[in-house]
């Protein structure tokens, strides 16, 4: 079979790719392997829990009953909690001492897709190695030598109380109230749908939200944080101070100031470290941001005396430096924003109401703030590769140079990145710099060097 797992869980088309039997059996395999994990800590007489949230997705109740029937075919408790954000699983799994946590979700695909992601016990999404194992059971390479049977089976447990006890955790990240902020919220009729219009609103703010109508089919759909049109006409019509967007999920969050301009994840991190470092709060001063950054934020760090780790593209590998450096702030530029002080994964809310926080303390609008940094110009272009040719710019002597040439050309105000596609024959040429038209010229020659040496 294909593999299963790839840079964030196992993601399909409902009923298609992945199917209510394909989720039953990840269900047990996970709950096996997890649990297996964690079994020295368990307290005599208790079976393993494990937290199972969900999307708006109309394929996620079909997704939850087969999933949730796996982990009690293989012994563990199904602790069901209903729609939430991705990051609210990774804070109840650790607020319930559960053995694991599972998110049912496509994040910001639309409705269609479907997606299942685990967190350990410690709300830490899973290593390659783990998933790797879970993978082998599912695809029949090894078996779980014997299943539970009797009063040793798992039961599935309905917690009413979890969306609450998110609410009230994020409420917490507030020092003090939004009184006077107005606020433009686009929940993507997602997992953020209800849950941060209250959290705002809680707080003091006035508040103006969209797209917070679930009905199983219009999750992403013309909105949300890879859709921004709606929520800069949002903010700009009711004249709110910020404009928010989430993804399907809630992971992620991109923003809008007052006149309408988009915020990017790069920009966020930066107004967030820039704020941390003032009060002492960034840890080494140091941030953890990945090779596809904005060149413009690393040139504004260092004006600004903030280091910058890069990490591989995806959070779970932001996360992972950001462990390894003692750090506690990083993130990507499409708006997943790990704050360590207070989750373990990216947290769409948290980001949000840390950003407004650092609104309301600077007496700034957000137009300004933004201003921290400016973007260098970024083209990309994809160069069509046979499969067993993605790294030849890695060996070929001319590709090389042809690499360092034009490096060499930005005098430190550019730069090339190359990287390969891990789903299709392509490999991406990435080059920043001041002169678009300079970047776009040479961006096409390597790609045109790329596809030519590669035959």
């Amino acid at each position: 079979m294909p593999k299963l797992f790839g840079t964030d869980g196992v993601r399909g088309v409902a009923n298609k790719e992945l199917t209510a039997p394909l989720a039953f059996s990840i269900g047990q395999a996970g709950a096996h392997i997890l649990t297996a994990l964690t079994s020295s800590e368990l307290q005599t007489g208790r079976k393993a829990k494990i937290v199972v949230g969900k999307d708006t997705r109309i394929s996620s109740d079909m997704l939850e009953a087969a999933l949730a029937a796996g982990i009690c075919s293989a012994g563990a408790q199904a602790e069901v909690v209903g729609v939430v954000p991705t990051p609210a699983v990774a804070l109840l799994t650790r607020q319930l001492s559960a053995d694991a946590g599972v998110v049912i979700s496509a994040s910001h695909n639309s409705a269609e897709y479907n997606g299942i992601k685990f967190f350990n016990n410690k709300g830490y999404k899973l290593s390659d190695d783990i998933e790797d194992e879970i993978e082998k059971i599912v695809s029949g390479e090894k078996k779980i030598k014997k299943l539970p049977t009797g009063g040793d089976l798992g039961r599935i447990v309905r917690n009413a109380q979890a969306k609450d006890n998110y609410i009230n955790f994020a409420k917490d990240v507030v020092k003090g109230d939004f009184c006077g902020l107005k606020v433009a919220l686009d929940n993507a009729n997602g997992a953020a749908s209800k849950i941060s219009c209250s959290i705002f609103k809680q707080l003091g703010a006035e508040v103006f939200v969209i797209n917070d109508e679930p009905n199983g089919l219009n999750i992403n759909e013309n909105c949300g944080s890879t859709h921004l049109g709606q929520l800069q006409e949002l903010t700009k019509a009711t004249g709110a101070d910020i404009g928010l967007a989430f993804d399907g999920d809630a992971d992620r969050v991109l923003a809008v100031d007052e006149k309408g301009n988009i915020i990017d994840g790069d920009k966020i991190l930066l107004i967030c470290a820039a704020d941390m470092k003032k009060s002492g709060a960034l840890k080494n001063n140091t941030i953890v941001a990945t090779v596809m950054s904005n060149l413009g934020m690393f040139i504004a760090a260092e004006k600004l005396g903030i280091d910058i780790l890069k990490a591989d593209v995806g959070d779970r590998y932001v996360i992972e430096e950001m462990i390894k450096g003692g750090y506690n702030l990083g993130g990507e530029q499409s708006g997943h924003i790990i704050f360590h002080d207070y989750n373990t994964t990216g947290d769409g809310i948290v980001t949000a109401l840390s950003l407004v926080s650092v609104l309301r303390r600077s007496g700034k609008t957000l137009s300004s703030l933004a201003q921290i940094m400016q973007k260098l110009p970024q083209v990309l272009i994809n160069a069509k590769v046979g499969s067993k040719n993605k790294n030849i710019y890695l060996k070929d002597n001319d590709i090389k140079a042809e690499i360092k040439k034009i490096e060499e050309l930005f005098l430190g105000n550019g730069r090339v990145l190359i990287r390969p596609s891990g789903t299709e024959p392509l490999v991406r040429v990435m080059i920043e710099g001041t002169d678009l038209n300079l970047i776009e010229q040479n961006a096409k020659r390597l790609a045109k060097l790329i596809e030519n040496k590669a035959g």
